[in-house]
């Protein structure tokens, strides 16, 4: 693992980073493949469209990119981890929760190994996944964000610790399904593909944002709507993303009271296909 901090090989982070503090800030978790970031473009438009919104001015975009290009090629297989965060306000002064606006963004860059679960892994491989118990809280102001504050998916990811379960699907607070704890969810029946809202909750995913864009090369519609458990146990095939997996196709949902199965993954080999061509 190799780290750097605003563009320095260091691993030093200033004890008053709001990131630390408060979780001020953003991230980005991005799959390097040929020593290169895969979807790069689409995780930057996410990144700044995140920071705009937070009122967090990013790095110069074009310095950013440059600098993850350089880093990613010290690897051929790997995960590259951005976190900006807005940074530390006056030296001495206890960070507050309103931002003075003096702070100076800091950016952590990490590249890590491919984890053995994806190096290993056939891609081909449907998984089980089960049913959380935490919930996904609803909050308009940040939904769609993906933001250094994870802690529904730590206490979800901590309700199993069975190693055969890849996955744990999350409810939003008014029980509709909305996404597993580290990726986006889709569900197809006939020629219709669909995937919950996250108007009020919930990451806008790169892999999502990507399956959305190519579904039609498949000669599928899109939805984004809410999901409620009838159209789980309805649907034909289940599969979930996330940019560091991509594509991952769904045998079970396990946890509910009656256990439902899944037999056809046509559409997320095809997309994977196409995935693999980038």
């Amino acid at each position: 693992m190799s780290t750097w901090i605003n563009g320095r090989r260091r691993s030093l982070l200033g004890q008053g980073d709001r990131g630390l503090h408060y979780g001020d800030g953003l991230f980005e978790t991005m799959r390097v493949r040929n020593a290169r970031i895969r979807l790069l473009e689409l995780h930057l438009e996410r990144l700044y469209a995140g920071l705009q919104r937070l009122s967090i001015p990013g790095p110069p975009p074009q310095q950013l990119r440059a600098e993850l290009q350089t880093i990613a090629a010290g690897r051929r297989e790997g995960v590259l981890k951005l976190i900006v965060t807005r940074g530390q306000g006056p030296t001495g002064q206890r960070p507050g929760y309103r931002p003075t606006g003096t702070e100076r963004t800091t950016r952590i860059e990490t590249l890590y190994g491919l984890p053995s679960g994806v190096r290993d892994a056939d891609p081909d491989t449907a998984v089980r996944v089960r049913l959380c118990r935490t919930a996904v809280g609803m909050s308009p102001a940040l939904a769609g964000l993906k933001s250094l504050n994870r802690l529904e998916s730590v206490l979800a990811r901590s309700e199993w610790q069975d190693e055969r379960i890849w996955e744990g699907l999350m409810a939003d607070t008014e029980g509709h399904w909305l996404c597993g704890t580290m990726s986006n969810l889709f569900l197809r029946r006939d020629s219709l593909l669909t995937t919950p809202s996250i108007e009020r909750g919930g990451v806008a995913g790169v892999m999502r944002r990507w399956v959305l864009q190519t579904a039609h090369r498949l000669q599928l519609k899109t939805r984004e709507r809410e999901v409620g458990w009838r159209d789980l146990a309805n649907a034909e095939e289940l599969f979930m993303t996330n940019a560091v997996v991509g594509i991952k196709s769904v045998r079970s949902l396990e946890g509910g009271k009656i256990p439902v199965r899944f037999e056809q993954f046509d559409t997320a080999r095809q997309l994977r296909i196409l995935l693999e061509a980038l």
